[in-house]
């Protein structure tokens, strides 16, 4: 065995042993730059909502905007959180599926969320969501490690940053009237 083999296959060992961090620079940035800011807007708001600052919550009391609000608030940190920390660990992969169940939940209860009877525009993100979901475990099964990170970090800043900019955005939107009032 040379020198150049045994170089190549303690590098190659070392690469599979040991889980690191594998999003640039520019997605860490941006990853962190959205979760803070979201994070701080739910506190916020949920602040507001249960100090009673808010008035006429009630009619948001309905069991898919129930199960949406609560499956959605943990998802933001804890996507966040995959994306910044270490990967490839049992606690990275275990996490990452309870994210994933939280990311699936809160597109299906989207769906029985609608206003005047109908769906709006931001229900665009329910197929977004079950389609960067399956791509999700696609590559990972694959082991394209490349294309398991594109996916998640596209599907963390489109199907739940949008949509939750858009949730602070709109009024009579739930979280623009916890957050506004």
């Amino acid at each position: 065995m040379t020198a150049a083999t045994m170089t190549l296959t303690s590098t190659a060992k070392a690469s599979v042993a040991k889980p690191g961090f594998d999003i640039g620079p520019v997605a860490r940035t941006l990853v962190s730059i959205a979760c803070f800011t979201m994070c701080f807007f739910c506190v916020i708001a949920l602040g507001r909502a249960a100090l009673g600052m808010v008035d006429n919550l009630h009619h948001y009391a309905k069991l898919p905007v129930i199960i949406h609000v609560a499956t959605v608030l943990p998802a933001i940190p804890l996507g966040g959180y995959l994306l910044l920390a270490r990967k490839g660990t049992a606690q990275h992969k275990m996490l990452g599926k309870v994210w994933l169940v939280l990311m699936l939940v809160t597109a299906t209860s989207a769906i029985f969320i609608q206003s005047s009877g109908g769906f709006s525009f931001i229900h665009i993100f329910v197929p977004i969501t079950f389609h960067a979901a399956w791509k999700t475990v696609a590559t990972a099964r694959k082991g394209d490690i490349a294309g398991h990170k594109k996916h998640l970090v596209f599907t963390y800043l489109t199907a739940l940053m949008i949509p939750g900019i858009v949730a602070f955005a709109i009024p009579g939107r739930l979280m623009n009237a916890m957050l506004l009032g």
